[in-house]
């Protein structure tokens, strides 16, 4: 039998998250294919960088933790097609997570109102979740 957590333990872990990265967390959009780690080098060429809001994330509930507030963009940084994303500490040079992107409906772990950039466009995410496993 797998190790299975309550909600209230999934919750805790997923709202852990937040806190350990902070309130003032920046977050660089990037092309091509995450690095191996968030301990790897960055790669790719950022397309875009957000301040995230100071209450990125909502409260973890039925396991699973979604974006806050508006994260948007009014002018991208290059243009290219996003793969990537990294979210930092407020250094922002700190990797503390990292995954893919797709355009809103496309399955991404981070989905964008177009992964098409060009630089000075507006972009907005529209869908972040994390689910915590072991339920």
């Amino acid at each position: 039998m797998a190790i299975q957590f309550s909600v209230a333990v999934r919750n805790a872990r997923l709202d852990a998250i937040e806190t350990a990265i902070g309130a003032s967390a920046i977050m660089r959009i990037r092309t091509g294919a995450a690095p191996a780690s968030c301990a790897t080098a960055d790669s790719g060429t950022v397309l875009a960088t957000l301040n995230l809001p100071s209450d990125w994330m909502g409260n973890a509930a039925s396991g699973s933790k979604s974006m806050s507030g508006t994260w948007q963009d009014s002018s991208a940084d290059a243009s290219g097609t996003a793969g990537h994303f990294r979210i930092y500490d407020s250094s922002g040079t700190t990797c503390h997570m990292q995954g893919t992107v797709t355009a809103t409906g496309g399955g991404g772990d981070l989905q964008v109102d177009n992964v098409n950039f060009a630089t000075g466009q507006q972009f907005t995410v529209t869908s972040f979740t994390l689910t915590d496993g072991n339920a």
